[in-house]
Order: structure tokens, then sequence, then C-alpha cells
């Protein structure tokens, strides 16, 4: 088989790789069908990483089960699932508290895409062994389109947890999102839906405020703090000096939740943030634990993730189209029930 390796910076290529085979009764071997690229892979990408290369690339797919373990019982070749970012077991302590990004049974940070707990192979490859079929994968629903959803293993179900359970607890809640790419626009849409009495998004990029303004949300290419001006803030750009605005915003006793991956230093306005009361979640997500809730929401209609997906591109392209500047570009093949990755 292929499996998509970073090289060097703005460097992919496809590289031969043997073909995975299940090596014990609880594993599954799936096909990647619509895989699509997180903005941790475009930092990678640009040499921003902290893992040398080479390494195989990419961990948001909805994939096809072509091969099972004796004792998997929850899915079957051919469904389609929702493979999860990162490699869980389901039965550890911390598994079963919803901590599923923190495993105890795999190395710390045992995740697809990149050689950190381990290396699992990236959900850019044509074959994809999945050590906990059970445990992880999650079927699609029928009616949800492997397009919209290829996002649904880890920014999707992110963007979730980054406003659903604040919205639960504080109805009609004010939420500011300042974001460079998808998470803050799926963020946009899941907000609205789940009552947000307002949203602010603030982003340089004309188009993606185009999308957010669809979404309903107020749009800015550039703001000042806005004293108390929010009760929830959402900081996806890798850029401390964003987080910092973020966090300036809110009102007292606010909440902030920061999806940025922040490979450079940079300060923070502690005093500010001390007199405010504020609360800042700087964190890896546990996506499995939430997976279930997200794709009910997709399959509610009362969101739009499709709208997000900003190119449907031919699985072969990977190499070359990767490479460019996309907002979320999904990668896909035809590859049925009764076909193989072969």
């Amino acid at each position: 088989m292929r499996e998509l390796t970073y090289v060097a910076p703005r460097t992919v290529e496809w590289r031969e790789a043997a073909d995975p085979r299940v090596r014990s009764a609880g594993e599954a071997i799936v096909a990647p069908v619509a895989a699509t690229s997180c903005d941790v892979d475009s930092a990678i990408l640009a040499g921003h990483g902290f893992i040398d290369p080479p390494f195989a690339l990419g961990h948001e797919c909805v994939a096809r089960v072509t091969d099972v373990g004796d004792d998997v019982s929850t899915v079957a070749p051919g469904d389609l699932v929702v493979v999860p970012w990162s490699i869980s077991c389901g039965s550890c302590a911390h598994c079963r508290t919803g901590l599923t990004a923190h495993c105890t049974s795999v190395p710390y940070m045992a995740m697809y895409g990149a050689p950190i707990g381990g290396d699992w192979g990236g959900l850019f490859s044509d074959l994809v062994r999945v050590p906990y079929a059970d445990a992880m994968l999650v079927p699609l629903p029928a009616g949800l389109d492997p397009v919209a959803m290829a996002s649904a293993g880890d920014n999707w179900s992110l963007s979730w947890r980054l406003v659903a359970p604040h919205l639960k607890a504080r109805p009609g809640a004010r939420v500011l999102v300042v974001a460079r790419g998808s998470i803050g626009l799926y963020v946009c849409d899941i907000a609205r839906a789940l009552g947000a009495s307002d949203v602010l998004y603030v982003d340089p990029d004309a188009e993606h405020r185009k999308l957010a303004e669809g979404f309903g949300a107020r749009t800015a290419e550039s703001v000042e703090p806005v004293r108390h001006g929010f009760d929830l803030a959402v900081e996806a750009t890798g850029r401390v000096d964003q987080l910092a605005l973020a966090v300036k915003s809110l009102a007292p006793e606010g909440i902030c939740e920061s999806a940025g991956n922040h490979f450079r230093p940079g300060e923070l306005p502690l005093l500010d943030m001390y007199l405010t009361g504020v609360t800042l979640r700087v964190a890896r997500d546990n996506v499995r634990t939430h997976i279930p809730d997200t794709l009910a929401l997709a399959a509610s209609g009362t969101v739009d993730p499709a709208r997000v997906v900003s190119h449907v591109l031919d699985w072969d392209q990977l190499p070359d189209a990767l490479r460019e500047k996309h907002l979320k570009p999904v990668f896909v093949r035809d590859l049925g029930p009764a076909e193989s990755a072969d």
C-alpha cells in the first residue's frame, strides 16, 4: 500500500509500505474514503512541528472497514466509520472516564499522523490498522455524507466540545471566536445552532468571514479587546497574542477555550485574567467521547459542516494538493463495500 509521508517542509510524497494486517482478535483494518487535513497538518507542512521527518501524515477521516478480528462486534467489513485521531483502548481508567486522549494502555500521545507515542501510521494511507476497533470506531449514521463528516474524528467533534457544554450551562451566552481556519467556522455553526445570543468571528481572511456570516455570526478582520464583552471565547489560531485578545474580552467568570497549537512561546495578561476571574482551558481533546453526540447534531439538520469543505479532490492528488493553501480540502476515493484498497 501507499502512505502519504512528510519528508521535509512543504514536501510530502507517496511511499510504499507493507499492507497492515489484523494482529489480534480486537483489531480492524480500514481504508479511508474521505480524509482531510487539520490545522496541525498545515503547521507541520510549514516546518513548525517538533518531530523530525519522515513520517506518515493524516489524522482525520471517514473510512470503510475491510477486515476485522474475531472478537470485533460493533463494526463489520463494508461499514463506513469515523476514525478518531488518538489511539484508545476504551477500558483503562482514563478511557472509562472519557479521557480517551490519555489512554494508559498505549504510550503517551499515541495518535495517527505523528509518531509521538509510537508509530501508528497516518490516515492519508491506503490502509490503516485500528488496534481497538470496538472502542475506537464509530459507525457513520445513514444519511450523513462522508465528505461533510471527514473531520468528525478531530476538528468537527473538537469544535462541538469547545462550545456545546458551555452553552448548555449558560444558555444564550455571547461567544467570541478568534480563528484562522475550519475549527472557528465549525464553532460558529454549532454555537448558532445551540442558542448563542451573539457570535463574533474574528479572522483576517475575507472568505472565511463570508462563511461565518452565512452561519449567522458577526465578523471582523481584527478587533481590540472588548472588555467584558463575551461569556465564552474560543481561540484557534496558535498565536499567543490572539489568545491574549480572547481572554481580555471575557466577562467576569468567563471561559476561554484554546484550540490553537502553540508551537511558539508568548505572554498572557495574567493580572487581567486574575481580576476578571477567567477560566482558561488549553488541551488536546478527547474527541472519541464526543463523536456520537456530534454525529447526532450533524444528523439533526440544524448544522451544515459541508459548507466548510473548500475542495473535494481525488485521493491521488494528495502529494501535490496538500501543500496548497486550502481551508478544508477533502480527499476522496470510491471504495465500495466489495472493493479492496490494493
